[in-house]
């Protein structure tokens, strides 16, 4: 049986010295941080055992209250840093939090090319469809006629499908979730820190100050009603006419395959170098 929320608090957060957040009132980022650690929670890891590495952005700022080794790296480059740190202590467990705009924009090769090796890496991507922290401009997940600070008469860009995109790419494991189906949330971040090889759980999260208030949500139980009536379950998908599911998105495991993975590829070349 999982412990209490202030159990939890306790155990694994950095309370008595970071506390209160900077996070806006209503964010999802918090919803977001209570899966996560429920999810160490069920795993039973040692503290000492996870790396948390986060890039730029409102998601960046995780890594500042939980009680784990963790780094908050430059914009775009989370994964880099987890890569150099998975491969030098190949049995820690490495977890990046990435924003949508850190992770797919300036981040976006890396992402791509971390999927296609495998890394044996978990990749948290909280997807606002905004940039949030530096001033509600477009990003890769900004949908068709939207609202920014960079389209303020709409957005005539198309948005990254970042759990499809991360399936294509060759991520063994990928999900996604939404802050308003918190009960999923974490048994999905769950699985994919379980999983080994390149683990991808995207998590829509409402924004309701930057993205929100520009268009027509502006609150946030606003934002979560929204992700509660357009999100609909893999297999529910399936079976839906196509036309009914252009303003849609599917929740759940994506994908999850049993293949080799980069870092213990690379372990058996490197055996073989040393015996050469």
């Amino acid at each position: 049986m999982i412990a209490g929320m202030t159990e939890l608090r306790h155990k694994y957060l950095r309370h008595h010295k970071k506390f209160p957040h900077v996070w806006c009132s209503g964010c999802g980022n918090g919803i977001i941080l209570g899966a996560f650690i429920r999810a160490i929670e069920r795993l039973k890891l040692k503290k000492d055992d996870i790396v948390l590495a986060a890039g730029i952005g409102c998601s960046g700022r995780m890594p500042t209250y939980v009680d784990f080794n963790t780094l908050h790296t430059t914009h775009g480059r989370a994964l880099t840093i987890a890569t150099g740190i998975k491969l030098a202590r190949p049995s820690l467990f490495v977890i990046t939090v990435m924003g949508d705009g850190d992770a797919t924009a300036i981040g976006g090769n890396h992402f791509i090319h971390a999927a296609r090796r495998n890394l044996d890496l978990t990749a948290i991507i909280i997807n606002n469809q905004i940039y949030g922290m530096t001033g509600g401009q477009a990003s890769p997940t900004t949908p068709y006629g939207a609202q920014s600070t960079t389209s303020i008469f709409s957005n005539i860009e198309h948005a990254f499908s970042i759990a499809e995109l991360a399936v294509a790419a060759g991520a063994s494991f990928v999900a996604r979730g939404t802050v308003y189906h918190a009960a999923q949330l974490d048994k999905l971040i769950e699985k994919a820190i379980r999983n080994k090889g390149f683990s991808v759980v995207e998590i829509m999260s409402n924004c309701h100050v930057q993205f929100g208030r520009r268009n027509k949500m502006a609150d946030p139980v606003t934002m979560l009603n929204w992700f509660k009536d357009h999100a609909v379950s893999r297999d529910e998908g399936t079976s839906m006419p196509p036309d009914s599911l252009h303003d849609k998105f599917t929740i759940g495991i994506l994908a999850d395959e049993d293949k080799p993975n980069y870092i213990e590829e690379y372990s058996k070349i490197r055996k073989r170098a040393k015996r050469n």
